[in-house]
């Protein structure tokens, strides 16, 4: 009996990691019924992070009473995992774009909410927060989040206040003495999965902030912000984090993380791999079936499917991979353990390739004698043209993607 581990990136707009697992599950189904087979759904840190992780390894939800980025009253949930020690949270359910909707005020938002959840979280008894940097409407570097958990900003005249991202010149000094003790002793992970700095001209506000509604003056106004905010940070509590990569993740949430919360910035991918045991679940499996939307440039910093074929090249394990287009050399796919790249759809992509591990016969796969394809009769035959042969597989497979991979 063969056993396939399923963990595929979500299309954004089309499908959610989970119901690729579903149709990958089925598939495998029609060709190998006692086919054991392990689902993985994964999120990146926006939206879904929180049920992806609870399909995948179970749980609850929490509703929790908080504010909205405007600092309107709205119930949010953040994921409990079955150990009890472990929350699951999206900033995005309290900080998100969806929360606003075409009013989009960045400037005047803030992630106060997200700290009602950790705190919720912490009151409960969670040792271990995972905390999802995606999809904000925000650029106040985690200011109100922090300032939920009890850090105290401070303007010229010594009064507290709650900054947002267009009040973050007004901060003159910060203390800690507040903050929520059961936080300093928890360990906090923000799932980014981007390398922006938090100031400058690849930094948060340049460029995150026009989509979430600030124009060119807005800008300056919120990257000066940020970069006070820094200087302020590396006065009072020695942190510097200019230099901080994915600084810029989240409106700054992810340098505030560092800063305030005590949080390791990790690529989404691996806190996934890490909080799954992927490494003791795909070291039996025959195959390991991944994918995404695109695979590019930002793939190789380690999302989804370079994160997982990085794992399973050190398992030993072959790795498929379902994308709608790929951008990079085969050579660098390969190197990282990829063994086989597929199209998710029928026509448009004439680039197949892969470097099969003997576990699993794809098209295009490299045997000794060099490139090779099976033919309609499951026979292996020389091809110099993979894509030719590759179009005329998915005709007699009805465009099924694991028609395209002729598992043993």
């Amino acid at each position: 009996m063969s056993k396939y581990i399923l963990i595929p990136d979500s299309f954004k707009g089309s499908l959610s990691s989970e119901e690729i697992c579903g149709i990958l599950g089925r598939e495998i189904r029609t060709l190998e019924p006692e086919a054991e087979i392990c689902s993985i759904p994964v999120a990146d840190g926006g939206e879904g992070t929180v049920d992806a992780f609870l399909a995948a390894l179970g749980g609850e939800k929490i509703p929790v009473s908080c504010r909205d980025p405007y600092g309107r009253a709205i119930t949010a949930c953040y994921g409990l995992l079955p150990d009890g020690g472990t929350a699951v949270i999206e900033m995005a359910a309290a900080a998100g774009l969806p929360l606003v909707g075409d009013d989009r005020r960045v400037a005047d938002a803030t992630t106060y909410g997200v700290g009602q959840l950790m705190a919720h979280a912490l009151e409960r008894g969670a040792k271990r927060i995972v905390l999802g940097l995606g999809g904000s409407a925000t650029n106040d570097g985690g200011c109100g989040a922090a300032a939920a958990l009890g850090v105290e900003f401070l303007d010229q005249a010594d009064r507290a206040f709650v900054p947002v991202g267009g009040t973050l010149h007004r901060i003159a000094r910060i203390r800690t003495d507040g903050l929520m003790p059961r936080l300093r002793e928890a360990e906090v992970i923000a799932m980014c999965d981007i390398d922006n700095p938090l100031c400058g001209e690849n930094g948060a506000a340049a460029v995150f902030g026009p989509q979430k509604g600030a124009d060119a003056q807005a800008v300056r106004l919120l990257d000066d912000g940020l970069r006070h905010l820094a200087e302020v940070i590396e006065r009072d509590l020695g942190s510097d984090l200019l230099a901080l990569p994915g600084g810029g993740a989240a409106g700054g949430f992810g340098a505030g993380s560092a800063a305030f919360l005590g949080a390791k910035l990790q690529m989404g991918i691996e806190t996934v791999l890490e909080l799954v045991d992927f490494d003791r679940l795909a070291a039996d499996a025959d195959l390991v079936i991944t994918g995404e939307g695109r695979l590019d440039s930002q793939s190789l910093r380690g999302k989804v499917v370079i994160g997982v074929a990085r794992r399973a090249k050190r398992l030993g394990v072959p790795v498929a991979a379902l994308v709608g287009s790929c951008e990079l050399p085969d050579a660098a796919v390969y190197e990282a353990g990829v063994s086989g790249i597929f199209p998710i759809h029928r026509f448009g992509v004439d680039r197949f390739c892969g470097r099969g591990r003997g576990r699993f016969r794809m098209p295009g796969v490299r045997t000794e004698a060099g490139p090779r394809v099976l033919d309609a009769d499951g026979q292996a035959d020389d091809c110099g043209e993979v894509s030719a042969v590759c179009r005329a597989y998915r005709r007699r497979s009805g465009g099924s993607w694991l028609g395209m991979l002729r598992i043993r």
